[in-house]
């Protein structure tokens, strides 16, 4: 079954985000995890949930993802503190 969400990984707290879309988060986190695609999370080594968001479709989704990745990196980081100001880690918090 497809979920659509976007989400925000880090390395660390208050370190180096970004900003994803996934129609199945936990996949994709173990994914990221495994440095199974070469790229910015591998070379980064952002695995770190911060932030997630369930969408309606993947067209949603894809569009709030352009929309997030287009905002100043202190707008992102309020979204993030708003709901998880300590920066942990949420994959825990998955279905």
């Amino acid at each position: 079954m497809k979920s659509p969400a976007i989400y925000i990984l880090t390395n660390r707290p208050n370190g180096t985000l970004y900003i994803g879309v996934t129609s199945n988060l936990s996949q994709r986190l173990e994914q990221h995890r495994a440095h199974a695609v070469s790229g910015f999370t591998q070379k980064y080594n952002c695995d770190r949930l911060v932030y997630f968001e369930a969408c309606d479709t993947m067209e949603a989704a894809i569009i709030r993802e352009k929309r997030l990745k287009n905002w100043h990196r202190e707008w992102k980081v309020k979204l993030i503190e708003k709901d998880n100001p300590n920066w942990r880690d949420l994959s825990d918090t998955l279905a």
